[in-house]
């Protein structure tokens, strides 16, 4: 078994009040605590994946804020309190000040993760 409490979970991206924290926690899983300032829009950084959107799926929860996600098939607002499965082709936009405890696989995350610092850099 594994667990992985928030502060045990290493930041892999940071700046501007975003923090992106995720560990593997097996089974080709892991875990990412995510919190999102009102008003981040993730569209810029996912400039150049196919679809110019992220193509990890990521089950979750909100457990702060509200959270709308752009797809190819229309948009949908997620809040505190709410469960999610977000698909491959999505684009999150922060509506407002977010917390969010998400699994997704591994090896597709690390690849949107390193998209993303590539592109802030």
């Amino acid at each position: 078994m594994t667990s992985a409490t928030r502060d045990e979970v290493p930041v892999a991206l940071e700046g501007d009040g975003l923090e992106l924290r995720v560990k593997p926690i097996g089974g080709g899983m892991s875990i990412g605590y995510l919190t999102l300032p009102r008003g981040t829009d993730m569209g810029p950084a996912l400039k150049g994946m196919p679809g110019d959107a992220c193509q990890c799926p990521h089950w979750g929860y909100v457990l702060k804020g509200r959270i709308r996600m752009r797809t190819a098939g229309g948009e949908e607002t997620f809040e505190a309190g709410q469960a999610y499965y977000w698909s491959p082709g999505h684009v999150p936009v922060v509506e407002e000040d977010c917390e969010l405890v998400e699994f997704s696989p591994t090896e597709e995350f690390e690849k949107v993760i390193d998209h993303v610092v590539s592109q802030a850099g």
